[in-house]
């Protein structure tokens, strides 16, 4: 698709939105309806749990029996022939969105330094049936965009990952430009998850000595002008672990780093991906190699997952997170084995994806299509003997007859 009909495609993706959910990112006005949390339909892909990974496909996945993948992008080159649009370097976090027509766009970070050139957002346009109907940048330029957050009013938080590093708020069909929400804090970022319940975003840090943040906004979200950034002390009490939350003095960081402002501040090992649904929140940390479940409500905290002690030790480089329909948690791997892993509330600990032969890289970016029937995700610096250095991957059912 030439780039007058991809002008043309978002064109007509912002008028069948209209203003629904654009007005209010850049107003801020209160819209109570946009804050329900996601229907939750069930989960073609992961309905029931899937068997044994088979030897891997033509594109060098290793997929349970009944499913098939196919490549979406590859870093270095046209998403589509004759489009003017180049796939970015990095791959990493990313979401997926629904448009009025019945397709989605799947967003993707790249996670590119500002002296290498400047990372940003990409974005791919898929129709109903999920043919690829454009691809273009929703954020240039940036530094060093890692994970990030989706949104309940449909825009993408794009986190910077380097000292005093921003997050973006993105529009994911390209309509209207980035813009850069200082009250969420200076600092490492990795990524950043919205508590519907509450109002509320949690944010995570990737630094050795990170730190787990709240963010309170001081109008009704979607609102994220102004507000209060928290940072989390953990007690141990009565063989549960409590989280009290202290105001941070300078979330600017103008002379102090934000994870240092505070004595009591609990210090996590590599805060990366962080997910919310139904009322819980799930984070990693790889430095030691955990997942950790929050109730949002109580307030308690307690490890969902360690490698040093679970029976099933598969899952090991924790990263980034995604949430399945029927609640069950996905953590894709920044090396460990190149696995996607699934974390069933039973003590399941069960891998649905392996790539094969791109061991120096990472899987990034893992996140649904709106019917979860389609799982999207990258591998970061794909094999080592490949010219473009990331492949962004989809993968479904193959038709029942």
């Amino acid at each position: 698709m030439r780039k007058h009909d991809e002008d043309n495609v978002k064109r007509r993706d912002f008028l069948r939105r209209g203003s629904r959910a654009l007005a209010t990112f850049f107003a801020g006005s209160h819209a109570p309806a946009l804050l329900a949390a996601d229907d939750n339909p069930p989960s073609a892909l992961f309905a029931e749990l899937p068997g044994e990974l088979l030897p891997p496909d033509a594109n060098g996945l290793r997929l349970p029996a009944g499913f098939r993948s196919r490549v979406i992008a590859h870093t270095g080159r046209t998403v589509l022939p004759g489009s003017s649009y180049i796939w970015h370097k990095s791959p990493d976090g990313g979401a997926c969105y629904a448009a009025d027509d019945g397709g989605w766009v799947y967003v993707s970070n790249s996670e590119v330094k500002v002296s290498d050139g400047g990372g940003g957002v990409g974005a791919v346009r898929f129709d109903a049936q999920g043919n690829i109907l454009a691809a273009y940048p929703i954020l240039q330029n940036s530094d060093n965009n890692c994970a990030g957050g989706k949104t309940p009013w449909q825009t993408w938080l794009s986190c910077e990952e380097v000292d005093r590093g921003r997050v973006h708020e993105c529009d994911p069909f390209g309509s209207s430009a980035a813009v850069v929400r200082p009250a969420l804090g200076r600092f490492k970022h990795e990524a950043v998850a919205v508590d519907t319940d509450n109002g509320h975003l949690y944010l995570t840090e990737d630094e050795t000595d990170g730190c787990l943040y709240r963010f309170i906004p001081s109008q009704p979200l979607p609102s994220l002008e102004a507000g209060q950034l928290e940072v989390a002390e953990a007690i141990e009490k009565d063989g549960t672990v409590q989280l009290v939350w202290h105001a941070v003095p300078d979330p600017q960081a103008a002379t102090t780093a934000t994870r240092h402002q505070v004595d009591k501040a609990t210090h996590f090992n590599g805060g990366e991906g962080i997910a919310f649904h139904a009322g819980l929140i799930h984070f990693t940390s790889k430095g030691d190699n955990r997942v950790w479940r929050l109730d949002t409500r109580r307030q308690q905290l307690e490890v969902l997952y360690d490698v040093k002690t679970a029976a099933a030790p598969h899952l090991s480089g924790v990263d980034n997170v995604t949430i399945t329909a029927s609640g069950d948690v996905l953590v894709a791997e920044d090396g460990g084995d190149m696995q996607i892993v699934l974390l069933a509330p039973n003590g399941i600990v069960l891998p649905i994806v392996q790539i094969v032969g791109q061991d120096e890289s990472e899987i990034c970016g893992p996140a649904f299509d709106p019917s979860f029937q389609r799982l999207y995700f990258s591998s970061q610096t794909g094999p080592l003997n490949l010219d473009s250095d990331g492949i962004t991957y989809e993968i479904s059912r193959i038709a029942r007859v």
